[in-house]
C-alpha cells in the first residue's frame, strides 16, 4: 500500500507542475492586449478546462489513490499530447516571451 501512496504522490505532483505551468501561461496571456486575448479566446477556454481536469484528477488521488490507475494515465497522457500542442499553437502566433517562454 505504501508504493500505491507513493506512486499516487508522485502522480499529484506531476499533476500539479502541469497546472502550474498552464496558470503561467494564463498569467501571460491576462497581460496581453484585448485584441491578442481575443485571437486566443478558443486555446485559452482550453487551458482553463485542463486546468478544471487537473485539479479534479489531484483531489481525485488526494482522497481515493486508486490502485488501478491504467485508464486515467492512458487518458491524461493523451490530454498531455494535446496541452503540448495547445503550447505550440500559443507559441506559433506569439513570441516565446509572450506566452509561457
Amino acid at each position: 500500500m505504501k508504493d500505491v501512496q507513493s506512486y499516487c504522490d508522485n502522480v499529484v505532483t506531476e499533476l500539479s507542475v502541469w497546472k502550474s505551468k498552464i496558470y503561467d501561461v494564463l498569467r501571460r496571456v491576462d497581460k496581453l492586449s484585448s485584441g491578442d486575448k481575443a485571437k486566443l479566446g478558443d486555446q485559452v477556454n482550453d487551458l482553463h478546462m485542463y486546468v478544471e481536469e487537473l485539479e479534479n484528477r489531484i483531489a481525485r488521488l488526494r482522497t481515493e489513490c486508486p490502485t488501478d490507475w491504467k485508464t486515467d494515465q492512458i487518458e491524461m497522457e493523451t490530454k498531455f499530447g494535446h496541452l503540448k500542442g495547445k503550447f505550440n499553437d500559443l507559441h506559433a502566433n506569439f513570441s516565446p516571451g509572450d506566452i509561457g517562454g
